[in-house]
């Protein structure tokens, strides 16, 4: 693989738009699966960007502080794993599954969500919002989260056209989709914000030791995610991968289409924010 450009650094949120699309570029020449989940990402970027703009959080100016860290979470991480650097165990596995074919679309942008919301989101917050400030943050927290919810939602359509027998995993199981990664955008949303809060008032050591554990558990749901476990899964997922497209470039144009902004309504009350 060749070194393609330098990522991470971004101090705006149009800075962070701009790597991605060049992330995307480069994906496309390269006919590198990274462009999955980076293609999208762009899309939640720009969603958060337009709700920015439309005074749709509390606070616009740390909300783009929020997103800027947390892209940048991503961003190094790739830059780090394209530099042959170290990054998180999490990102690694997602990283490393890009370049196998034995992977369906599905799983690939799922190994980029279990890093990056399990993860790096939790971290984000804490850096935004240190100490007893992370509870100011509550409510925006659970408004990123609803867009991160809305356009997993939007981009079930292409996934359906570029992979037209995904549904038989409804048909291997009821909650096929889960089982696959134990995963559930409910749950990461719950423990994104529980894992803020263990950070946002320990010191430095206390950080790294939480991150350090919160690493190692996401790394074993990443290997989850990439290789699942019993047979008929394993069989379903084959089965359906005969039938995706296996145009690596397409599928990242199809997926990289220009988002459509998903209306959402700030949470009012913490227990209405906990629902998607």
């Amino acid at each position: 693989m060749t070194r393609p450009l330098q990522t991470g650094g971004a101090q705006t949120i149009d800075q962070v738009i701009q790597q991605l699309d060049e992330v995307i570029a480069w994906s496309i020449s390269e006919k590198s699966r990274l462009g999955y989940f980076a293609a999208l990402y762009r899309r939640v970027t720009v969603q958060v960007k337009e709700g920015i703009s439309k005074g749709q959080f509390q606070d616009g100016p740390r909300m783009e502080r929020l997103d800027v860290i947390f892209a940048n979470r991503y961003l190094t991480a790739l830059d780090a794993y394209l530099n042959g650097k170290p990054c998180s165990k999490s990102w690694l596995v997602a990283f490393r599954a890009a370049e196998q074919k034995q992977q369906i679309i599905l799983q690939h942008l799922l190994l980029g969500m279990n890093a990056h919301i399990n993860l790096d989101l939790g971290i984000a917050a804490a850096e935004t919002c240190p100490g007893d400030q992370i509870e100011s943050l509550h409510d925006d927290f659970m408004a990123i989260n609803t867009i991160l919810a809305s356009l997993v939602d939007e981009v079930e359509s292409e996934i359906n056209e570029l992979s037209p027998w995904i549904n038989l995993l409804d048909h291997i199981s009821p909650k096929a989709s889960d089982a696959i990664v134990n995963f559930s955008m409910q749950k990461a949303r719950d423990f994104a914000w529980d894992f803020a809060l263990k950070l946002a008032p320990a010191d430095a050591s206390g950080q790294h030791a939480e991150i350090s554990v919160k690493d190692i558990e996401m790394d074993l749901l990443g290997q989850i995610v990439a290789k699942p476990p019993g047979f008929l899964l394993r069989f379903g997922l084959w089965v359906i991968r005969l039938r995706e497209s296996s145009d690596i470039v397409r599928n990242i144009q199809m997926l990289n289409r220009k988002a459509v902004v998903v209306p959402f309504n700030h949470p009012d009350k913490p227990s209405q924010s906990a629902a998607v």
